[in-house]
C-alpha cells in the first residue's frame, strides 16, 4: 500500500514537473486533473499493466493539448473542471456548450449571432466542462467517446481517414464500369470518382450495409459497404466529394436483379480528397438550393393525370438543398421544417441515430420535391428516400422549443409507414391527425389507446385505402437508374378533409351566426312592404344548415359578403341554397396570394368525438364530446328491418364508442326578438332587444367510423358477425364515457313482494363487473320531457322543477339476477316467459336515457345491486273497494343502465303510424303519425319575462302525397327539440287532432306528446314533395278539410279588383304623407298591393288574392314602372281599381285609373298561369240564386268558387 501510495505521488510530481505551473491555483487545478486521468483515462489506455512513466506522458499531452486550444493569455483553463461520461449521462439533462478557446467576447458574439440566426429561441446556455476519453469505433459505425466510467456516442461534423496520394493502379469510373461485366474471382479494384450519391444505413436480416454512387459524369458504379470494420464510412462519405476506394471486388447482388456491385472488402482503404494525374474527373458537384419560390412550383412538376374527384397524380423532382431547421414537428414522425418555409419528412429512411434540432444546418442531396401534397403543411415540402443523403453541415447552437406533439409513441407513425406502404399525401395526413387528436381527445381515450394507430385507423377509414402500394423494393429504391420509389409519384387532394375540435367548430357558427347575415336577407321576397308587425314575426326565427361535405364549392377568393348571406326562414323549402361556407370556418392556405390557391376546393370538415348521453340538466340531445367541449346532435339510423330507411337513434351501444363523424350538417337557429319600426330601420341594432342561437350536428350513424368501440359495441358487432376492432383495441377494453359508474344509493328502498317478484339466478361467466339484477322491457310509448314539479324521493334527486319524461313498456319476464353486468347480449329463453306492464318514470339525470328509448324496441334495464324488489314496479294506491285499472310504476334511478337488445328472441309489435292524409281524413283525437317539414315558425310569448324565449312553435308538416298539415307546439315547460327544420322527416306520437270553426284540422301538442327526428334532409330530396295537381271544379266541391295548398293550370278571366296603398308601417292605416292616424307619429310608411281575379281551368272558376311581391309580375310592370307607380300614390295614399268583372266600366277621368284599367284588361296579363295555392278557410255556404229566361224564373243552389291564396306563380305563356 505505502508502494504504491510513493508511486502515485512521484507520478503526480513528475506530472507537475513536467508542466510547471504558476500559482495555486494552477497547481490545484492539475493535482485534480491527474486525479481524473488516473481514475477514468488511464485505466482505458495502459491495460490491466499499467505504467507510470507512460500515464504521466499521455497527462502531459492531454494538458498540453487543452492549453493549445485555449484563448490567450491564460495558461490553464482553471475555471474548467473534468467530468466522467457517467456523470454527464446522470447529471447533465439539458443542451449546452463548452469551449475553452472562447474569450468572453467571443462567447458573447457567438450568442448574439445564434439567437438572430433563429428568433425565438435562445442561445445554449455555456458550461465550463472538459469531456476527456478515447474515441472508438462502436455499433453500425458510430463513433463513441470511452472512459473508465463508460461511453457515449458521438457525432462528427468533417471524419477525414485521410488524404490518398501516391496510390498506384487506380482506375477511374469508365474503366471500372466495363470491368463489372468481366468477373474474375479473386480480382480486386481501386477505383477513384466522385460520390454522387450516399444512401442511408439499412439492416436487412441481421446484416447493417450502406451504398454509394461513384460517378464520372457519363457512368455510374455502386458501390456496397457492409464490412463491419468499414461501417463508419457512412460518416466519411459526402455527395461530391472526390474519394478513392481500394481493394474492391466485384460481386452479384441478389435482391437486385442479379446485377454486379462493388463490394468493399476487409483489406479495402478509404481516401477523401483524392487526386490523381491519370484519373479526369470531368463531373461537376452537385448544385444545391438554399430556397423554393413557391410561384414556380406549380409549372415546374408535371402532372400525370386527374380523377373526377379532382385528386392529381403528380411526379416529384429530385434536387439538393441546404437549409436550417427551423422547427421540430414531431420528431418520432420524422417531420421538420426547414427555413421557416420548407417542409421535410425523413419518414422513409431509417430513423436518425440523431435526431435534428432546431438551429442545426443540414445538406440534402437526391431529395424528392413535392408540391402540395397535404394541405395542412406547408406547401412546399422536401421528401428523403432511400437514395437520398443528409448531412448535417453544423450544429445548432440554439436550445431546442417543447415539441409540438405530445404523443409519447408518435415513432409508431413510420413503422405503420414501413408496414402499409402508403403513400407521403396519406402519410402526411396521418401524422396531422395525430397531432390534432392529442389534443382533443378526452383524457380516458389517451390513456388507452395509442394516438398514432387511432389516427392510421382514420386515415384509412375516411381514405379507403387510397394510396396503398405493393411491397417495398429497397434494392431498386437505392440502386436503379432511372430512380424509381414511392416518393416518385404523389397524390395532391384539394378535397381532405380538415379535421377540427368540437370547440372550434362551436366557436366559428357562432361567431359568424350575426356578423355574416343581413337582416334584410332573412326577410321573404317583398320584404320592404311588410309592415311592422310582419318584419318582426319573420326575423323571430331563422336557420342556416352548412353542410361538411363542400367539395362541390369551389373556393372562390372574390367572394362578396352578400354571397354569404342567409336565405329567409320561410325559403327553407330550398335547404340546397343554404349550404353556404362562414368566411371564418374557410381552410385558407397560408399562401393564399400563390396563383395556384384560387384552384383549391373547399375542404370537407372532419369530426373526432365521444358519443355520450347529454351531461347537464335541461338537454335532451346526444352529445359528441372531446377535451375541448361538446356539442348537441340529432342522430338517426338506419332500421335494421329488410325495408331499411332512416328511423331515430336507438342502439346503446353506441354510447361511449370513439368516432370519426365524416358526413354531418351543422345547424344553427336564431333566436331575434327585435322592434323594428319598419324595412329601412333594420341596420339599427338599437331595436333589438334580445338575440341568440343554437348550434347543434345532424348526422346519421352510417356516416360514422368507429375508431375505439365500447364493450357494448363489441358485444354488438360480434352478433352482427363484423369485426369489432381491429388491432386498435382490445375487444374487452373499456371505451370512454359509457362506462362510467356512479356510487350505488347507500339506502335501497325496499318494496314489499308480490307474484310478479319472481327471480332467476345465473352465475358469473368471466369478467370482473360487481352483480347486478336486470329486466327486458320493450317500449310501447314514450311520452315528452317536460320542466314537472317533483318532491324529494330518490337519493340524488331534489324538489323543485326538474326534468322528467314517462315511457309505457312491457316487462318480458322476471327479475334476472347475475353475477356480472350482461349488458347487451342476446335475451335469454327465461326472458320470455311473461308480459306486466309497467310505467317508468325519468328524471334527473336519467331522463338522459329519453333520446334512445323508441317506440316498438327492447332494452334491459341493468341495477347494480343484489336486491331484485328494486325493478318491481309498486302500483297506486286508492280508496278500500274502488278497483283501479293503472299499470304499476317504477322510477329509474340515475345509476341504472339501459342497453338496446339488437336481437331480441321476440317480435315486437309495430306501432300504428300515420300519415297526414290518415290524419285529415280521420276522426280519432289522439293520433301519431309521421311527416316531412314544409315550413316553419317560431311564436314568442311577449308576455314573458324572459326574453326571447320561443314558447311555441308552429310547423307546416307534409307527406308524399303533397297534402299538408299545420302542428302547433308548446314549449313553454318543454326543453328546446333541436331538429325542427324544413325538410327533416318528424314522428310525432300523442299530439291533438283539432279541428278549426270554420272546419279546418290542425293538430296540437299536450303535455304527454314526443316529437322525435326519424330521417334528416339529404342533398338530393332536399325539396318537398310538390303540392298535388288540383281540378278548380274538384276542389270546389270538396266540403271537408279546406285548408290544404295544391298546384292549379288555369288562364286567367278577368280582374275583381287591384288596390294599391301607402299604408304606415307601425299601426297599418292610411298614409298620406303622414300617418292618418291621429294617435300615431310613425313617419315610415311601406307599400302595399293586394288583387284578386278569376282563374278558370276549364273545370271551373275560383277567386284567387295576389299579395305583395306577386302582383308586380302579375301586372308583368317593369322595376320602373312599379317605382314610378309608387311615386305617383304618394300624395293620395291609396287606389283602388274595380273593373266590375268583364264589363270593364271607368267613369273617372284618372288617366293613372285609366292606365291600370288598360293593364288589368290586356292579353298580356289574362294569360295562363300555373298557380300554387292555398285553400282559404273562410268559405261561403251554397247560395239560392235566381235566374230569368223569358217568362220563367229559375231558382237553384251555385257552390260558390273556391277562395284561394296564390303562393307562388309561374307564367306557362313565353314572352
Amino acid at each position: 500500500m505505502d508502494t504504491s501510495g510513493r508511486a502515485d505521488t512521484d507520478s503526480l510530481q513528475l506530472f507537475l514537473g513536467q508542466l510547471q505551473p504558476e500559482g495555486d491555483a494552477e497547481t490545484s487545478w492539475l493535482k485534480d486533473m491527474f486525479s481524473f486521468l488516473s481514475e477514468h483515462l488511464f485505466p482505458e489506455l495502459s491495460g490491466p499493466a499499467p505504467h507510470a512513466a507512460d500515464d504521466v506522458l499521455t497527462g502531459v499531452s492531454v494538458v498540453k493539448k487543452i492549453q493549445d486550444n485555449m484563448a490567450a493569455p491564460h495558461r490553464l483553463p482553471v475555471s474548467y473542471r473534468p467530468v466522467s461520461v457517467s456523470w454527464l449521462l446522470s447529471l447533465q439533462h439539458l443542451a449546452c456548450v463548452s469551449n475553452p478557446s472562447w474569450s468572453t467576447n467571443q462567447q458573447r458574439a457567438w450568442t448574439k449571432e445564434a439567437e438572430l440566426s433563429l428568433p425565438g429561441h435562445l442561445a445554449l446556455p455555456r458550461v465550463n466542462l472538459l469531456l476527456i476519453g478515447c474515441l472508438r469505433e462502436g455499433r453500425a459505425g458510430e463513433w463513441r467517446l470511452t472512459d473508465a466510467s463508460g461511453s457515449v456516442r458521438c457525432e462528427g461534423l468533417a471524419v477525414c481517414p485521410g488524404a490518398g496520394a501516391g496510390l498506384s493502379r487506380v482506375v477511374g469510373v469508365r474503366e471500372a464500369a466495363g470491368l463489372l461485366d468481366n468477373r474474375a474471382r479473386g480480382q480486386r479494384l481501386s477505383v477513384s470518382g466522385l460520390v454522387g450519391s450516399v444512401c442511408p444505413q439499412l439492416v436487412v436480416a441481421g446484416t447493417t450495409f450502406f451504398c454509394f454512387w461513384l460517378t464520372d459524369g457519363a457512368h455510374a458504379l455502386r458501390v456496397l459497404v457492409k464490412d463491419r470494420s468499414r461501417l463508419w464510412w457512412t460518416q466519411c462519405v459526402c455527395v461530391g466529394q472526390s474519394v478513392c476506394v481500394t481493394a474492391l471486388r466485384v460481386c452479384v447482388l441478389r435482391g437486385w436483379r442479379g446485377n454486379n456491385v462493388l463490394c468493399v472488402t476487409d483489406c479495402s482503404e478509404l481516401h477523401t480528397n483524392y487526386t490523381h494525374t491519370d484519373t479526369l474527373l470531368d463531373t461537376a458537384p452537385p448544385l444545391k438550393m438554399s430556397h423554393v419560390d413557391d410561384e414556380e412550383c406549380e409549372e415546374a412538376e408535371p402532372e400525370r393525370g386527374v380523377n373526377q374527384s379532382g385528386v392529381r397524380i403528380k411526379k416529384s423532382r429530385v434536387i439538393s438543398y441546404q437549409g436550417t431547421v427551423t422547427e421540430v414537428v414531431s420528431e418520432g414522425a420524422g417531420l421538420y421544417v426547414i427555413d421557416r418555409r420548407v417542409g421535410l419528412c425523413l419518414a422513409y429512411q431509417p430513423t436518425l441515430r440523431r435526431k435534428l434540432r432546431p438551429g442545426d444546418s443540414v445538406e440534402l442531396h437526391h431529395v424528392h420535391f413535392l408540391y402540395r401534397p397535404c394541405p395542412d403543411f406547408p406547401p412546399s415540402m422536401l421528401c428523403t428516400c432511400l437514395r437520398s443523403s443528409l448531412r448535417v453541415a453544423s450544429f445548432s447552437r440554439v436550445g431546442a422549443s417543447p415539441p409540438a406533439s405530445s404523443c409519447p409513441s408518435d415513432g409508431a407513425l413510420p413503422r405503420l409507414l414501413l408496414e402499409k406502404n402508403t403513400g407521403v399525401s396519406e402519410y402526411l395526413w396521418a401524422c396531422h391527425l395525430s397531432s390534432q387528436l392529442t389534443h382533443s381527445l378526452v383524457p380516458s381515450v389517451l390513456q388507452q389507446q395509442c394516438v398514432c394507430v387511432l389516427s392510421w385507423k382514420l386515415m384509412e377509414s375516411v381514405l379507403e385505402g387510397r394510396g396503398r402500394r405493393g411491397r417495398r423494393d429497397i434494392y431498386s429504391e437505392m440502386l436503379d437508374d432511372p430512380h424509381t420509389c414511392p416518393l416518385t409519384q404523389y397524390r395532391v387532394d384539394p378535397s381532405v378533409p380538415r379535421c377540427i375540435s368540437v370547440s372550434e367548430l362551436s366557436r366559428s357558427l357562432q361567431s359568424s351566426c350575426w356578423s355574416l347575415v343581413s337582416l334584410s336577407s332573412l326577410l321573404p321576397p317583398g320584404g320592404s312592404s311588410l309592415t311592422r308587425t310582419q318584419i318582426n314575426a319573420a326575423l323571430a326565427w331563422s336557420c342556416r344548415s352548412l353542410s361538411s361535405d363542400l367539395q362541390d364549392r369551389p373556393l372562390d377568393l372574390h367572394h362578396q359578403p352578400s354571397d354569404l348571406q342567409d336565405r329567409p326562414s320561410d325559403l327553407q323549402d330550398r335547404p340546397s341554397d343554404l349550404q353556404d361556407r362562414p368566411s371564418d370556418l374557410q381552410d385558407r392556405p397560408s399562401d393564399l396570394q400563390d396563383r395556384a390557391a384560387d384552384r383549391l376546393g373547399w375542404r370537407p370538415l372532419l369530426l373526432v368525438g365521444v358519443l355520450q348521453l347529454p351531461q347537464r340538466s335541461g338537454d335532451v340531445s346526444l352529445q359528441l364530446r372531446d377535451t375541448t367541449g361538446a356539442v348537441d346532435c340529432v342522430v338517426t339510423e338506419t332500421r335494421e328491418e329488410e325495408e331499411g330507411g332512416q328511423r331515430a337513434a336507438f342502439n346503446t351501444a353506441w354510447i361511449g364508442c370513439l368516432v370519426c363523424v365524416q358526413k354531418f350538417t351543422m345547424v344553427t337557429e336564431r333566436f331575434l326578438q327585435s322592434d323594428f319600426p319598419s324595412y329601412q330601420h333594420l341596420d339599427q341594432e338599437e331595436y333589438i332587444t334580445h338575440r341568440h342561437c343554437r348550434v347543434y350536428l345532424q348526422f346519421s350513424l352510417d356516416h360514422v367510423h368507429i375508431l375505439s368501440p365500447s364493450v357494448a359495441m363489441v358485444t354488438y358487432l360480434e352478433q352482427r358477425g363484423e369485426e369489432s376492432g381491429g388491432d386498435v383495441t382490445d375487444r374487452r377494453q373499456r371505451g370512454g364515457e359509457e362506462e362510467e359508474e356512479e356510487s350505488p344509493p347507500g339506502r335501497k328502498r325496499r318494496r314489499e313482494a308480490s307474484a310478479s317478484s319472481v327471480t332467476v339466478t345465473t352465475g358469473p361467466v368471466g369478467g370482473g363487473s360487481r352483480p347486478c339484477v336486470s329486466m327486458v322491457i320493450r317500449v310501447e310509448q314514450k311520452e315528452g320531457v317536460a320542466w314537472r314539479n317533483m318532491v324529494a324521493g330518490l337519493k340524488g334527486e331534489e324538489a323543485g322543477l326538474t326534468l322528467c319524461c314517462s315511457v309505457r313498456a312491457a316487462v318480458i319476464g322476471p327479475v334476472v339476477s347475475w353475477g356480472r353486468d350482461p349488458r347487451n347480449e342476446p335475451m335469454t329463453d327465461s326472458e320470455t316467459e311473461s308480459e306486466v306492464k309497467v310505467v317508468l318514470v325519468l328524471s334527473g339525470r336519467s331522463a338522459r336515457w329519453f333520446p334512445l328509448l323508441q317506440p316498438g324496441c327492447f332494452y334491459r334495464l341493468t341495477a347494480h345491486t343484489q336486491d331484485p324488489s328494486v325493478l318491481i314496479g309498486r302500483g297506486a294506491s286508492g280508496r278500500k273497494g274502488v278497483e283501479l285499472h293503472t299499470d304499476s310504476t317504477l322510477h329509474v334511478r340515475s345509476d341504472w343502465r339501459l342497453h338496446t337488445l339488437t336481437r331480441p328472441l321476440l317480435q315486437a309489435p309495430s306501432p300504428a303510424v300515420r300519415s297526414v292524409s290518415d290524419v285529415l281524413d280521420c276522426r280519432s283525437e289522439l293520433v301519431c303519425f309521421q311527416a316531412q317539414v314544409s315550413d316553419r315558425i317560431s311564436l314568442n310569448d311577449r308576455t314573458s319575462d324572459s326574453a326571447g324565449v320561443c314558447t311555441g312553435v308552429r310547423l307546416t308538416v307534409c307527406d308524399p302525397t303533397g297534402r299538408t298539415l299545420q302542428v302547433y307546439l308548446d314549449l313553454s315547460h318543454t326543453p328546446y327539440p333541436p331538429g325542427l327544420l324544413p325538410g327533416n322527416t318528424l314522428l310525432l306520437s300523442a299530439f291533438q287532432r283539432r279541428v278549426s270553426r270554420s272546419g279546418g284540422v290542425y293538430c296540437s301538442s299536450l303535455p304527454v306528446s314526443s316529437v322525435s327526428v326519424e330521417a334528416l334532409v339529404e342533398t338530393s330530396s332536399v325539396r318537398p314533395p310538390p303540392a298535388p295537381m288540383m281540378h278548380l271544379g274538384t276542389w270546389a266541391g270538396i266540403r271537408k278539410q279546406r285548408c290544404i295548398v295544391g298546384q292549379v293550370r288555369c288562364h286567367v278571366v278577368c280582374f275583381l279588383f287591384l288596390h294599391l296603398q301607402w299604408s304606415c308601417s307601425l299601426c297599418g292605416s292610411l298614409y298620406q304623407q303622414t300617418c292618418s292616424s291621429s294617435q300615431c307619429s310613425s313617419t315610415s310608411s311601406v307599400f302595399q298591393s293586394t288583387a284578386k281575379l278569376v282563374v278558370d281551368d276549364g273545370t271551373g272558376e275560383a277567386h284567387v288574392w295576389f299579395s305583395g311581391a306577386l302582383v308586380r309580375p302579375l301586372l308583368r310592370l317593369a322595376d320602373s314602372q312599379w317605382a314610378g307607380l309608387q311615386r305617383a300614390l304618394r300624395v293620395r295614399g291609396h287606389l283602388r281599381v274595380s273593373p266590375r268583372g268583364r264589363s270593364l266600366v271607368c267613369d273617372s277621368d284618372d288617366p293613372l285609373l285609366h292606365f291600370l284599367l288598360c293593364v288589368c284588361s290586356s292579353d298580356v296579363v289574362c294569360r295562363q298561369l300555373s298557380l300554387t295555392c292555398r285553400n282559404q278557410n273562410k268559405q261561403k255556404p251554397e247560395d239560392v240564386k235566381r235566374f230569368i229566361r223569358g217568362e220563367r224564373d229559375f231558382m237553384t243552389r251555385v257552390t260558390p268558387s273556391p277562395q284561394l291564396t296564390c303562393l307562388t306563380c309561374l307564367h306557362l305563356d313565353a314572352d
